[in-house]
């Protein structure tokens, strides 16, 4: 960091320390004014309330089909509604119909009235954080207030390689960029000039104006890196996004507990999502059938390809209800076009049901 930035962060804001509580004063109030739904579930607690998300994976369809099936899930009661951000698909063939993120996000944001938004997540190699914190804040002010930031390190080289994208040394390279990027993308969200010679990123004098609807524009960060991911989460998340088994996700969050710790901050502040494939029918039979079509079709990756319970609502909700007992309260339930609306329905009847459990 040049002496110019050093010098003008002592004239307009904090010192580290007291960065560092205005970073947890700030999240908290984030987590106290994120909206709900009209009819919110009885016995959830006041920090992180049960909620359920609904993420599209956003190849092999179109506009209008996409349109409407986020607007189903918006309507079903899901509290937040996310697509991926992937250049070429990185499921089923390299070639198939790829949606853009933010501009397909945007378009959402503007068709869309109750739910929060945001990309599961935005590749930090695809962008320069400036113009990420810039697409943050112009999609923040077209859905009035209802972003999440989603950002990760970005990982699918076949993409990269495509567009002539730099993809870095490796993963650890392409996390040391994440982490010198989250920070000024903050910032600049906050309304703070920047000044700033990096290993990775040069600014001058950079500003994002207007500033975004909200007073603080939550951070999601997705995955679960021990040594560098979950430090990052400690000090800048707002919400943590994973995959994973309970007992695999409770181990991690006890590597995250330990970072805010070292980062001075409360862990309970950071909520948790995970990231889940749940098919909703009649009989668990019968799920399994759908979802096998699915794995046909898409051929997702590794862990990705892995349903975690199929059949009534009833019994999605207690499959569920294993993550909300480690601390994962937001399941995020993945969808694949053809889109399953029999699954999209039945969201806020799943969420209700988990907050029976919870």
């Amino acid at each position: 960091m040049r002496a110019t930035d050093r010098d003008r962060r002592t004239r307009r804001g904090p010192r580290r320390g007291h960065r560092r509580s205005a970073i947890a004063a700030s999240s908290r109030a984030y987590h106290r004014a994120v909206p709900t739904p009209d009819q919110a579930p009885a016995g959830v607690t006041p920090r992180h309330p049960v909620r359920i998300g609904a993420a599209f994976w956003v190849q092999r369809t179109d506009w209008p089909s996409l349109r409407d099936a986020v607007g189903a899930a918006g309507a079903a009661g899901a509290d937040d509604l996310w697509i991926d951000d992937h250049l070429l698909s990185d499921e089923a063939a390299r070639d198939d119909p790829k949606l853009e993120g933010w501009s397909t996000l945007a378009a959402l944001a503007a068709v869309t009235t109750r739910a929060r938004l945001g990309l599961l997540v935005a590749a930090n190699t695809f962008r320069n954080p400036g113009l990420t914190a810039k697409l943050a804040t112009t999609v923040d002010h077209v859905s009035g207030g209802r972003l999440i930031l989603g950002l990760g390190g970005g990982w699918f080289e076949d993409e990269h390689r495509a567009f002539g994208l730099d993809f870095g040394s490796g993963f650890g390279e392409r996390l040391d960029r994440l982490a010198e990027a989250v920070p000024l993308i903050r910032r600049l969200l906050d309304g703070e000039r920047v000044t700033v010679a990096g290993r990775f990123y040069d600014f001058r004098d950079a500003i994002v104006s207007p500033r975004p609807v909200q007073a603080r524009l939550p951070i999601l960060i997705g995955g679960s890196g021990p040594t560098k991911t979950l430090p990052l989460v400690a000090r800048l998340a707002d919400l943590w996004n994973a995959y994973g088994s309970p007992d695999s996700l409770a181990a991690s969050d006890a590597i995250l507990r330990g970072h805010c710790t070292t980062a001075g901050r409360d862990p309970d502040d950071i909520e948790r999502t995970v990231n889940l494939n749940v098919v909703v029918r009649s009989t668990a039979a019968a799920a399994a059938r759908v979802w096998e079509s699915y794995v046909a079709e898409h051929r997702p990756r590794g862990g990705e390809g892995r349903l975690l319970v199929g059949g009534p609502v009833e019994a999605v909700a207690e499959a569920l209800a294993e993550y909300a007992r480690v601390g994962f309260r937001h399941p995020i339930l993945i969808f694949r076009s053809p889109w399953d609306l029999e699954t999209i329905s039945a969201l806020g009847a799943i969420r209700e049901a988990l907050a029976g459990r919870s």
